[in-house]
């Protein structure tokens, strides 16, 4: 597949410079940035954000530069920040990364590293050339190059071990990126003044514009930024490449595939895999970041241990259930024992496509509201949604859909002020309640129930997302009328949540 690297610099920019690529997470789609995303590149025009800021404040000194939108990873207490980017950081960055000269560095380095590197690297960003989008190409590539060249692995190794690193981008220290573009040495000789230009310390300033100038974690949540991780994984690739080679280890004898920060290690050996991991975790120390001991794991047995344990689970399930109930009710036992899976959120499609099916016809909407209940299959879907935030997006569509077979309004009102309800026992559950108003948005509903940012600004209410005050009036000018809400779609979209809406595949490619 196509990735970044293959891009010439102007066409790198415009990719990055995408809605869909400045922000990765599921959004509803009157939430659109490309008109502010433009706008402001037609203002900086080419230019770095030093030289239209105020001269003070620095957003150095600023909170909130970015804005975070938190993300529940498991319906308890384990919460992941993902988070908007000020877009004239985010431009200015993709500006400078994108110079014809800083590009070709880049590519160069990128080029170096795996020229001499042992681990196959499956991560970079790709660049869809089909109808489909990038992220589900991405998914598509990690199935094709991990999940199917883990496979074929078998027929060579008989052993597979999994690790990978703890809190990655949260751990990232910006001081390395430099590094890993250029080389520690060359960094640390051009600190200051003296290495003003070079790319990576100009990638490490804006960095730390983002954070309130500190030096640990990089923002998660674009393309940009896993490009940017990318950039320093490639070079702890090199690093532990380095140390296998001194120590004498056939290239033979292993095998490495890199999805991000996710090692797949595959030997005939095991004290081979284990000297490899100690190398791996003593290269990672030195840039400040761990493997996560938990899931650090191993299997003599390549091909079970190359398939996801969720997929493995979800094949073993007894599925010859004749209604939509007792489907989501086997779908609400498989989640207890794998949340927040890439299965579970693929078989919720799957019904949201079988009840659209169901019900498309007036014949057969009578038959379905006769065999279900419909305030059932509704509490199932908030209780899968409730422990698996992943699925937050396709259950929403679901109750959309589901709350739309009441024909009483009082019902429907009621029913969606328990599920609003449930959910604010939970903490930071932002991205959740941008969902659910998309669900009640064309009903008569009071909406003023939600605290998210983003949500009240479609009340529009007058609230600013990122912090501006270390910038120029005309530049405030170009947030303010341009509103990353679309009211022109907002009036246009259907009551119920349309599958295209929710769905990285269509129903035959899933």
């Amino acid at each position: 597949m196509k990735n970044i690297l293959s891009l010439r610099n102007e066409e790198a920019k415009e990719f990055l410079l995408k809605s869909e690529s400045y922000v990765n997470i599921d959004l509803p789609p009157y939430i659109k940035f490309d008109t502010l995303l433009l706008k402001l590149s037609d203002a900086l025009n080419g230019k770095d954000y030093f030289e239209i800021k105020k001269s003070s404040p620095s957003p150095n000194n600023l909170e909130n530069v970015n804005y975070k939108l938190l993300h529940n990873k498991n319906g308890k207490y384990d919460w992941r920040p993902f988070q908007l980017i000020h877009p004239v950081l985010y431009i200015s960055v993709v500006n400078q990364i994108t110079k014809y000269h800083h590009w070709k560095e880049i590519k160069k380095r990128f080029g170096t590293i795996r020229g001499k590197s042992v681990v196959e690297c499956i991560s970079l960003p790709i660049v869809s050339e089909t109808k489909k989008s990038d992220k589900a190409e991405q998914i598509l590539n990690w199935w094709e190059q991990i999940e199917q060249k883990s496979l074929e692995l078998s027929l060579e190794f008989s052993y597979i071990y999994h690790t990978d690193i703890s809190d990655c981008y949260g751990s990232i220290y910006t001081h390395s990126i430099p590094w890993a573009i250029h080389s520690k040495k060359i960094a640390k000789e051009m600190k200051g003044k003296r290495g003003k230009n070079l790319i990576g310390n100009i990638v490490d300033r804006h960095l730390q514009a983002m954070s309130y100038g500190q030096t640990n974690g990089i923002p998660q949540g674009s393309v940009l930024m896993d490009f940017i991780a990318e950039m320093l994984l490639n070079y702890a690739d090199l690093l532990l490449s380095e140390k296998i080679k001194e120590e004498g280890i056939d290239r033979d004898s292993f095998k490495i595939l890199r999805y991000r920060d996710d090692y797949r290690i595959f030997v005939n050996n095991p004290t081979i895999a284990d000297e490899i991991i100690k190398n791996l975790t003593e290269v990672l120390m030195d840039l400040g970041l761990k493997l996560h001991s938990q899931k650090t794991v191993n299997f003599d047995n390549v091909i079970q241990g190359s398939i996801k344990s969720d997929k493995i689970d979800w094949m073993m399930c007894k599925r010859n259930a004749t209604t939509i109930q007792k489907q989501l009710l086997i779908l609400h036992q498989f989640s207890n024992d794998n949340k927040n899976s890439g299965t579970l959120v693929k078989e919720l499609q799957n019904i949201l496509n079988k009840i659209n099916k169901q019900t498309k016809e007036n014949d057969k909407l009578k038959w379905f509201l006769k065999k279900e209940n419909i305030n059932v299959l509704i509490s199932i879907v908030v209780d899968i949604a409730y422990h698996n935030p992943r699925t937050y997006a396709i259950s929403v569509a679901i109750l959309s859909k589901l709350f739309s077979l009441i024909t009483e309004t009082s019902k429907v009102s009621d029913i969606i002020k328990k599920v609003i309800k449930k959910f604010n026992n939970i903490p930071n559950t932002g991205h959740m309640q941008i969902w659910l108003q998309r669900a009640i948005i064309k009903l008569d509903f009071d909406e003023n129930i939600f605290n998210e940012s983003i949500c009240k600004l479609v009340k529009n209410d007058n609230i600013m997302l990122w912090n501006n005050a270390w910038l120029e009036n005309s530049i405030i000018d170009i947030f303010e009328k341009n509103s990353i809400v679309d009211k022109d779609e907002i009036d246009t979209i259907n009551k119920v949540i349309d599958s295209n809406e929710v769905l990285l595949f269509s129903m035959h490619e899933s």
